[in-house]
């Protein structure tokens, strides 16, 4: 499997939460090889592997879904308002190219006053409730493609750094989706005795959806949720500016974690050289691993996040060795036996 090349074509799908079907169509294609598959009503896509028939199982979570806009009027002049459908960050908004997200690829740019038409006291972030997009088209025209309730995505596109790290939209977490197929890829044709569900969750950047239903629905015995999180740039201080690129991935601990499980991952690193790192969590991780750990009467959660740079921007940095490194690591823990061989 070209790691990087999965990555690139997860990252240039549409599916912005709650309109997850283009991404989910192509993991869906990935890892069929591999596992038998089934989608809900909520749009998560679910794999399955090992003894499907077992009664003890184990949860693998990522979610899908990428940070984008909604569309909420369009002016006489053919201007379009937009409101955030995740937590998009308005300091990076300024002039940056958006995209629709019916396949028409209808680009825009979102409006910005220039240097010289401005006193100084407009050189701040705009909120997004005085955020336009231009078209380049007059109202009546552009109603033919665009109204309220369209949704709308950063159209920057994945692009190759120095050494094995990349630049791209949605890496948050189409990362994650990228090393939970590269795990079971590494798990074809081993023998499991228990069941896998690989859970390709919906609408993590808004609600938590697809999370909280899918695993109330499998109800399973432990869970690993992956994701990303921070790694060290310039102007980071505490604890994250140790965390570096291509050093492997960040084994959550958390009171809401569990530590067993925790203590298993770093034990399997560290006996399969895997690379990996340490991150701390005071309380909640603000992961699906918060809602999945509660479900019903609880599920034993642990968490793997991939490190990244500039979360929730059209330009986010991450390693592909630690893409493969945390898949390596969740391959090993569950060819252990989980928790129940702790």
């Amino acid at each position: 499997m070209d790691l990087k090349e999965l990555i690139f074509e997860l990252c240039e799908a549409e599916g912005v939460s709650g309109n997850e079907m283009p991404v989910l169509e192509i993991i869906k294609n990935r890892i069929s090889p591999f596992a038998d598959t089934s989608v809900d009503c909520n749009k998560n896509l679910y794999a399955t592997l090992g003894n499907k028939n077992a009664e003890r199982e184990i949860l693998v979570d990522a979610h899908i879904d990428r940070i984008g806009f909604i569309v909420t009027d369009v002016d006489e002049n053919g201007f379009v308002k937009i409101d955030g459908c995740g937590g998009v960050d308005s300091r990076v908004l300024q002039n940056t190219e958006l995209v629709t997200q019916d396949g028409s690829e209808l680009y825009g740019v979102v409006c910005c006053l220039p240097p010289h038409l401005t006193d100084g006291s407009e050189d701040k972030a705009e909120p997004l409730s005085k955020t336009w997009i231009d078209f380049g088209m007059p109202r009546e025209e552009l109603v033919k493609y665009i109204n309220p309730g369209d949704v709308l995505t950063f159209g920057s596109k994945p692009a190759t750094l120095l050494g094995d790290v990349i630049s791209a939209p949605a890496l948050d977490n189409r990362c994650g989706a990228a090393a939970l197929i590269r795990m079971c890829e590494l798990l074809n044709g081993k023998e499991i005795d228990y069941r896998v569900t690989v859970m390709f969750s919906s609408q993590e950047e808004t609600f938590a959806l697809g999370a909280k239903t899918g695993a109330f629905m499998h109800d399973a015995d432990e869970a690993i949720v992956v994701d990303v999180s921070f790694a060290s740039q310039p102007d980071i201080s505490g604890q994250y500016s140790k965390i570096s690129l291509s050093k492997g991935g960040m084994i959550g601990i958390s009171p809401i974690l569990d530590r067993d499980m925790t203590n298993a991952l770093i034990r399997l690193a560290q006996d399969k050289i895997i690379p990996y790192q340490l991150e701390p969590l005071a309380s909640s991780t603000g992961t699906n691993a918060d809602h999945i750990a509660c479900t019903k009467s609880g599920i034993k959660t642990a968490l793997v996040s991939i490190p990244q740079r500039y979360m929730h921007t059209q330009h986010e940095v991450i390693s592909i060795s630690d893409v493969e490194n945390t898949a390596r690591l969740l391959a090993e823990y569950i060819q252990s036996g989980g928790i129940a061989n702790v």
